[in-house]
């Protein structure tokens, strides 16, 4: 049986061709999950860019927070990022979860994310 680092880039690839399947045009909300923090990224894959970016680690989330590796967490940075891509004029996004499953962190962001104005 193959390692799990082999495993999680296998999903993680399966995921990323998934989404090139989809109709061009669309920036990718990009979710990294680690065992301490949560991250969040828009990158414009035509340009090269990240255009926003949020995290459990960033001055306006920690203000709010007690530990950055809860749903709360999250919630809170989705929230940040979805606000931060309204703002720069992004309002549809292709949602990237990686070899994560899209459950509880991950679910908790994207679903703050919509609520605060991303559509995908």
């Amino acid at each position: 049986m193959k390692d799990k680092w082999t495993r999680y880039a296998f999903r993680r690839q399966r995921t990323r061709d998934r989404l090139a399947e989809r109709p061009a045009g669309r920036p990718r909300l990009v979710v990294h999950r680690s065992l301490k923090y949560i991250y969040a990224q828009v990158v414009d894959d035509a340009q090269g860019k990240t255009l926003v970016a949020a995290s459990s680690l960033s001055k306006e989330a920690k203000e709010k927070l007690k530990s950055g590796k809860c749903v709360a967490a999250a919630k809170v940075v989705g929230e940040l990022v979805a606000k931060k891509a309204v703002a720069a004029g992004v309002k549809k996004v292709a949602f990237d979860r990686g070899g994560c499953q899209y459950h509880g962190r991950v679910k908790a962001l994207a679903e703050a994310a919509r609520a605060a104005g991303l559509e995908f």
